[in-house]
C-alpha cells in the first residue's frame, strides 16, 4: 500500500486531518435509517453510554421503544435518568462497569443473565484514548483492554450465559419491523486499516507508551477488534445460517471526550477544531442505529459501515488465517486470567 494510502492515524495532528477530510468525501449510502424504525418489545445493552456517542445512543435507542440497558463506569443513575427525560422512555436501566476490569466485567455479564436477558442487540462503544500506558488490575496495559480485549471476555461470557436468544421467525407474526436475529454491534475505527501487520509475539504484554503513541496503539487495537468481529461472525454462523448478526462500523470523528486526556496546551484548540469540524454525536449515531433498527440488515452475518457507506474492512482482518491467531491468542491469555 502506498506511503499517501497509509499511516493516517499515527498521531493526533494526521489523525484529526484525516476525520476532517473523510466528511467530506463523496460517500453512498448503504441504505437509510428511518423514524419507523422502531425497537418496540427489544432489549438494547449499550456500553460506553454515560456521555457522547454512547449517550446519544442510548437516547435514539429509548426513543424508538426499546427497554435500553446502560452499562457505564460513570453517571449512575444521573445519565440514566437524563435518558429517560430525553427519550421519555422509562423503561431504562444502568449497571456499573469497569472494562479496564476483569473481575467487573465478570459481574456485569452476571447481572446482564440474571436481570435482563435475553438481550437482543448489543452494542460494544467503550473506548479510550489514554495520554499514557496504565495497568490494569489484572496487570494487562489499559487501552489494549478497554477498546479489545475487554470486548472478546464480555462477548463470550455473554455467549457464555446464553443471553442471546435467537428467535425462529413465525410466518403469520412476521412484520415490516420484525427483528428476529440478535444483533451485536462493534464501534471500531477507519483506523484499523494504518498497521502494517499484527504483532503476535507482542499480544497482550504491557509496555510503556507516552501520548505520541497512543493514537497509533488506537488504531492497532481497532485492528484487533475489526478482526475479532469478522471472526466472530464465521463462528456464530458456521453453516451459512445467521444465528446472531455482526456489525462492525466507523462513525467517523465525533465531537465527544474521547480526546480528554490530551494534553491540556492543546485542548482548546480540539475543543474549537472537534466543535466545528467533527460530527456531534447525535449525527454520528446514525449508522449505529441503523445497524440495530433497520430491517434492510436482518439475517445478514456480517456487515461494516463507514459512516453510513458499505465498504469492506481491510484485508488483515477479514483473513480467516489471522481471525484463528487472534481467537486462540485471546483465548489463551483469558484462560490464564480465569477471565472466560
Amino acid at each position: 500500500m502506498a506511503e499517501s494510502k497509509h499511516k493516517k492515524y499515527n498521531n493526533p495532528v494526521t489523525a484529526t486531518i484525516t476525520g476532517i477530510t473523510d466528511l467530506f468525501r463523496k460517500q453512498i449510502p448503504a441504505g437509510e435509517l428511518k423514524p419507523s424504525d422502531r425497537l418496540d418489545g427489544k432489549t438494547v445493552l449499550v456500553d460506553g453510554s454515560s456521555s457522547g456517542l454512547g449517550f446519544a445512543i442510548a437516547c435514539d435507542v429509548a426513543r424508538r421503544g426499546a427497554r435500553v440497558v446502560m452499562a457505564c463506569r460513570s453517571g449512575i443513575p444521573e445519565q440514566g435518568e437524563r435518558v429517560k427525560k430525553i427519550s421519555g422512555n422509562p423503561d431504562v436501566h444502568m449497571l456499573p462497569v469497569d472494562f479496564a476490569d476483569i473481575d467487573s466485567i465478570c459481574k456485569l455479564s452476571t447481572a446482564i443473565r440474571d436481570q435482563y436477558a435475553p438481550i437482543d442487540i448489543l452494542i460494544c462503544n467503550a473506548g479510550i484514548v489514554p495520554k499514557e500506558s496504565r495497568k490494569t488490575p489484572q496487570g494487562l496495559e489499559e487501552m489494549f483492554m478497554v477498546n479489545y480485549f475487554s470486548k472478546f471476555i464480555f462477548v463470550n461470557l455473554l455467549l457464555n450465559h446464553k443471553v442471546f436468544n435467537p428467535q425462529t421467525p413465525n410466518s403469520s407474526l412476521l412484520t415490516l419491523n420484525s427483528l428476529h436475529v440478535p444483533r451485536i454491534i462493534f464501534v471500531a475505527s477507519e483506523s484499523h486499516r494504518n498497521p502494517d501487520k499484527f504483532d503476535w509475539e507482542e499480544f497482550g504484554i504491557y509496555k510503556d507508551y507516552k501520548i505520541g503513541k497512543s493514537i497509533e496503539l488506537y488504531g492497532y487495537y481497532k485492528l484487533l477488534l475489526t478482526t475479532f468481529s469478522c471472526e466472530l461472525s464465521r463462528r456464530l454462523s458456521p453453516s451459512g445460517e445467521t444465528r446472531i448478526s455482526v456489525f462492525s462500523m466507523c462513525p467517523g470523528p465525533v465531537n465527544s471526550n474521547i480526546a480528554r486526556e490530551a494534553p491540556k496546551l492543546f485542548q482548546p484548540l480540539l475543543k474549537v477544531v472537534f466543535g466545528i469540524f467533527f460530527k456531534s454525536p447525535e449525527k454520528a449515531a446514525v449508522p449505529v442505529i441503523y445497524l440495530a433498527a433497520s430491517p434492510d440488515v436482518e439475517g445478514k452475518s456480517f456487515d461494516y459501515l463507514f459512516l453510513m457507506s458499505r465498504k469492506e474492512v481491510d484485508e488483515k482482518a477479514s483473513d480467516p488465517k489471522n481471525g484463528m491467531k487472534l481467537w486462540e491468542l485471546s483465548e489463551k491469555l483469558s484462560q490464564q486470567l480465569k477471565a472466560v
